[in-house]
């Protein structure tokens, strides 16, 4: 007997037997739900022989009787009247579990969102997937079969999913393409380090989304709720269901603020902050002018985070501002690293230590931030050594500026589409997905092992795009990605260190040698335009082709 806690009050199993009441009640058990109907198997044991012996050991119970494969409504409501009465822990029981499972989740989907609903279930073993739209229609069996049907579904209206509907509208003009986002803007999301560096003004890094929509393009402006990728179909709130031909997975990541405690009590106040956010980082701006002595803190977590030149973009830029009025020498900076290098392409780490030691900053390696107490003013780092002990240190901080851990969103974390480690499973050269030929992503959701940023996504969205018409025309893919990822590392106003690479490190430079040399401080003034840059990201997406600098054009959205 296996006991499959689903939370602290619920739990549920495959079939048992009057041995097993002991170890159930061991456990804790105060109730019994048999969901198995007498008499579906030759070895099963009756209902009655379950509640004789738990009867014996101070357990209650209740059968609550339901056909394989025949969760009906009112099955779901006789199960809820069972917990309503019995006392918990529960467990609740069939011939494999999945009954009952199924019946909590259906009872739970008016009060908890699905994708928590799809988690429990899926970390107790059991997959919901097949029942997700009617967890997303409250519980109920849902009447309809599709709202809506395109070529192509386009999951998230970032740049990614802005990129790729220009690309196919440019590629094949009569395609019917919708996109899903509930967003009413469109960040960019780079310029926030611009922001937190006292360049870019707040409100030149946004623009309503309606207005990025490529023409001829549905949006669709909900959220997704899950995905049914057997009946090509994907659920949206309200238990409406949009039907595809094909589809691209784009929707970003998501920041885990939750994940280090004590840290959402405290943003925005106490000196700590976040360029990760657009309403922090002009708070960002105004603790390093304010702070003349003490020490600033710049963190970064575990990989994989988008764009992983933010965190110490932001210690450079920082460091600068305080270099340019004098207040330097008075400030420690401590960089917390969660990784062991400072950055992943070793040919880069020369010309970025160089500013390391302007800005006299110590580098703190495998330091992993776990709480922060605001009022205090402290900060607790796992420090993970190689061949050391775990340590936990706390440091004080004047100023700190926090890079939060990242993940998949969760109704990509419990989709059928994710691996293993919950992102988009694909393959790395076409972004086809590895069990669904009908599906690609792109952006920072996907499994490829490339840096997750803008740059990498202007890449990847007409090699999807190609290969979409492609398998249209019925012929094999016909673009492949290279691992392409750029981050152009601010370290002083008007310089940056152009880094550029692709899978395993490989450095793919845009220019010639000669004209700019990405290993080195470059003197970025006519190179990054810094004012114009989000026009030009917001055009290029538009156009629905690569936005890549040339030596004619030298116009390149910097991250």
């Amino acid at each position: 007997m296996k006991l499959n806690k689903i939370t602290e009050k619920t739990t549920v199993s495959a079939q048992i037997s009057a041995a097993d009441i002991d170890a159930i009640n061991e456990a804790g058990i105060r109730a019994i739900i048999c969901n198995r109907p007498d008499g579906e198997g030759a070895d099963q044991p009756s209902f009655e022989e379950i509640a004789s012996a738990a009867q014996m050991a101070g357990i209650e119970t209740r059968y609550v009787p339901v056909q394989s494969g025949m969760v009906s409504d009112t099955d779901v409501d006789a199960f809820s009247n069972a917990l309503k009465d019995l006392p918990r822990p529960v467990l609740a029981y069939c011939r494999t579990g999945m009954r009952s499972a199924t019946l909590w989740s259906l009872n739970e989907a008016k009060k908890r969102p699905i994708s928590e609903i799809l988690a429990a279930t899926k970390s107790a073993g059991f997959d919901m997937n097949g029942v997700a739209r009617r967890i997303a229609n409250g519980g109920k069996t849902p009447a309809d079969t599709g709202d809506a049907h395109y070529d192509v579904v386009i999951v998230g209206a970032g740049a990614g999913g802005i990129s790729v509907a220009a690309s196919l509208k440019a590629r094949k003009s009569g395609l019917s393409v919708a996109v899903i986002d509930p967003s009413d803007i469109h960040y960019y999301q780079p310029g926030w380090t611009m922001v937190g560096g006292g360049i870019f003004e707040p409100k030149q890094t946004s623009k309503t989304m309606g207005s990025l929509i490529p023409r001829g393009v549905k949006w669709i402006k909900a959220a997704v709720a899950a995905f049914e990728p057997q009946k090509n179909a994907v659920i949206i709130e309200g238990c409406r269901v949009i039907k595809y031909d094909r589809l691209v997975v784009c929707p970003g990541l998501k920041l885990d603020w939750a994940a280090i405690e004590g840290l959402e009590d405290t943003l925005g106040r106490n000196g700590v902050t976040s360029n990760y956010r657009y309403d922090l980082a002009p708070y960002t701006w105004q603790l390093v002018q304010g702070l003349r002595q003490g020490r600033a803190l710049f963190t970064q977590p575990p990989m994989p985070i988008k764009c992983a030149g933010a965190p110490q973009k932001a210690m450079y830029l920082s460091g600068d501002a305080w270099f340019r009025n004098n207040a330097l020498k008075n400030i420690d900076i401590q960089f917390m690293n969660a990784g062991g290098a400072l950055f992943g392409v070793k040919d880069y780490v020369p010309a970025l230590m160089k500013y390391i030691e302007k800005y006299d900053a110590t580098l703190n390696y495998f330091y992993n931030l776990v709480s922060v107490d605001g009022s205090a003013k402290t900060a607790t780092f796992e420090v993970r050594k190689p061949d050391t002990d775990v340590q936990t240190i706390t440091v004080d901080f004047d100023m700190m500026h926090v890079c939060p851990p990242q993940s998949a969103p969760d109704f990509i974390r419990v989709s059928p589409l994710a691996d293993a480690a919950g992102w988009v499973d694909v393959d790395q050269a076409t972004l086809r997905h590895k069990s669904y030929d009908n599906i690609w992503s792109l952006g920072d959701v996907m499994n490829a092992p490339n840096a997750k940023t803008a740059a990498a996504a202007r890449k990847q969205a007409p090699t999807v795009a190609d290969n979409i018409v492609a398998d249209i025309r019925g012929s094999s893919p016909v673009s492949a990605y290279d691992g392409y990822g750029s981050c152009p590392l601010t370290v002083e106003r008007g310089k940056i260190v152009l880094a550029e690479f692709g899978y395993g490190g490989v450095l793919k430079p845009s220019f010639p040698s000669f004209l700019l040399n990405g290993t080195k401080p470059t003197r970025a003034a006519w190179f990054l335009k810094e004012k114009m840059l989000p026009p030009i990201y917001w055009q290029a997406m538009l156009k629905g082709k690569e936005w890549m600098a040339t030596p004619e054009k030298l116009k390149t959205p910097a991250e």
